[in-house]
């Protein structure tokens, strides 16, 4: 699934993206640590990887959106 970065704190390694329907979405330092990435900056188009469902729906993994 792909979003925009949204917010990104480098001191927690951890933030928001928005989904393409515009619904906010945080991730946690293990998503973006998963995902390899050293830096962030808001507006950078994401590829993420969502697991569960509802309220319990999170973002597992994130990394740079590549053509």
């Amino acid at each position: 699934m792909q979003a925009t970065a949204y917010t990104y704190d480098s001191e927690t390694r951890s933030g928001s993206v928005l989904l393409d329907d515009g619904t906010p979405l945080p991730f946690d330092a293990a998503a973006f640590d998963a995902g390899g990435l050293l830096l962030l900056r808001p507006g950078q188009r994401v590829r993420i990887e969502v697991i569960g469902d509802g309220a319990e729906r999170r973002i597992a993994l994130i990394t740079l959106q590549t053509l």
